[in-house]
């Protein structure tokens, strides 16, 4: 078969059949399934029924995978998967529910904000592919933003005005304002700002997008409040209806993002009944949006 490529939704997003992820592909699926990354940004393929090790085959076909360190509560004796795995299910290392008041739970709540993958990190995310093992029958959709369609729709002085801003990520920043802020020394310093554009430019398409995250809490050169009310402008702005589609899980749909051009976030669900076991691999950046302070 050939693989097929059909929009579903105005600006972004592609639903992809004609592939099996499964089995090693040729150059030229490979090539597609990235040709659809860059038009769509967004890409989800039905009944891939992966084991942890053709996720991670699959994954490498697109860069050098990243691994889930430090960007986490997790410590490494307790991870329920390898560390080329983000797990982002409600599930402790024995497959059980994490309990209401599990800390890494509290952390995790934090994936329900508007964010990008690893801005965090001064190399922040290529991409990220998701796989749904085992999905609840209500709720936790995943929802995606066009940060490239948001920047097209400013006006020409919010343009000019943000061109050469840079913003300061962190998970602090990203928890705290969920009222998470009992954090170690050692977290502290592992989850330790750094600086990214707040305007990318797409290497193989030249669009403009937004690098917008729940992550930032500062941008340079600006007093906080006023740079918080003007980054709640722009994320509003940014995640209006028409810019937004929502992903409503199926078991073992694989969903690939670019964080380069989208934010996403998922919806709420209950995580204290229902198991949600996502399982996702991260495609490392090529390099920083601007280089770091010491």
């Amino acid at each position: 078969m050939t693989i097929t490529i059909r929009q579903i939704h105005p600006t972004f997003v592609g639903d992809v059949s004609g592939v099996d992820l499964t089995r090693p592909l040729s150059h030229d699926e490979v090539a597609a399934i990235e040709a659809g990354m860059d038009q769509h940004a967004v890409l989800v393929f039905h009944d891939q029924q992966f084991t942890d090790d053709q996720q991670v085959a699959f994954s490498r076909n697109f860069g050098e995978i990243e691994l889930a360190v430090a960007g986490n509560l997790t410590k490494e004796n307790e991870k329920r998967l390898s560390l080329n795995f983000a797990d982002v299910s409600n599930l402790d290392r024995d497959n059980k529910l994490l309990a209401r008041n599990d800390r890494n739970r509290m952390f995790n709540l934090g994936n329900r904000l508007w964010h990008s993958d690893s801005s965090f990190r001064a190399v922040p995310a290529k991409y990220s592919l998701l796989s749904g093992r085992i999905v609840p029958a209500e709720g936790g959709n995943t929802e995606f933003a066009d940060m490239r369609a948001a920047y097209d729709a400013l006006d020409a002085r919010t343009k000019a005005a943000i061109e050469d801003l840079v913003c300061e990520h962190s998970l602090i920043y990203s928890r705290g304002s969920m009222g998470f802020t009992e954090l170690s020394e050692e977290e502290r310093r592992m989850f330790r700002p750094v600086r990214q554009r707040l305007v990318r430019t797409h290497p193989v398409t030249g669009r403009k997008s937004l690098f917008l995250s729940s992550h930032i809490g500062r941008i340079i050169g600006w007093e906080i409040p006023e740079a918080r009310d003007f980054l709640r402008d722009l994320t509003e702005h940014a995640t209006q209806r028409e810019f937004v589609h929502a992903h409503r899980w199926r078991q073992y749909d694989l969903v690939i993002w670019d964080n380069r051009q989208t934010m996403h976030r998922v919806r709420r669900f209950d995580d204290t009944r229902d198991v949600r076991d996502m399982r996702r691999t991260t495609i490392a950046g090529d390099g920083p949006t601007i280089a770091q302070v010491a």
